[in-house]
């Protein structure tokens, strides 16, 4: 049975902390696989915008070309309306039966957790693997399991927001995601 990590979210765009936290939890738990699994539109960011699916997953492709052992699982931009967790999981279960799925989240979707759609029968699908964020607390009513990653407070909004104003990105995220961004004219450049 392959053990896989799925770690959800927008990457929008994806960085060295996205990288980071997988890398740690792969190795940490001994995981076969992380697949990245980009939303298509998040329940709880849906008045935010965002660069289309088409180019968050390009970037992805990009930030984890030649990393072995991470890979990218579609199957919720290949869904309309909103991503929620509980859905995909079942869907993915009937489709990979012979894997066992961890699904890894930071501190502060720890803290949302209690608000996710069905999150007593997902609990009971998956083990939720919980990183620590900065100025977020880990604690939390569910008993998830807690990896330790070197702290690297960076996020795709502090990202966006130097884009836009023009400012360095230099070791917040791969060089070809911002001559992809760059060149596609994404977040303002």
């Amino acid at each position: 049975m392959k053990e896989i990590g799925i770690f959800g979210g927008t990457f929008d765009p994806p960085h060295y902390g996205h990288l980071l936290m997988a890398n740690e939890v792969k190795a940490a738990l001994s995981l076969d696989e992380i697949w990245f699994m980009p939303n298509s539109l998040p329940p709880h960011k849906q008045d935010e915008d965002h660069s289309s699916p088409a180019h968050r997953y390009e970037m992805l492709r990009l930030a984890i070309s030649g990393e072995e052992g991470f890979k990218i699982e579609p199957i919720e931009l290949e869904r309309s309306g909103p991503s929620y967790t509980y859905d995909t999981i079942v869907l993915l279960k009937e489709k990979y039966p012979e894997h066992r799925f961890s699904f890894i989240i930071g501190a502060d979707m720890i803290e949302y957790l209690p608000r996710w759609n069905r999150v007593e029968e997902l609990l009971s699908l998956v083990r939720f693997i919980g990183v620590g964020r900065p100025g977020y607390s880990s604690e939390g009513e569910y008993g998830i399991a807690i990896v330790d990653v070197p702290q690297f407070d960076v996020s795709s909004t502090l990202i966006r927001q130097r884009l836009e104003n023009g400012e360095t990105t230099n070791f917040l995220l791969p060089e070809k995601i911002t001559r992809y961004i760059k060149g596609k004219g994404l977040y303002g450049t």
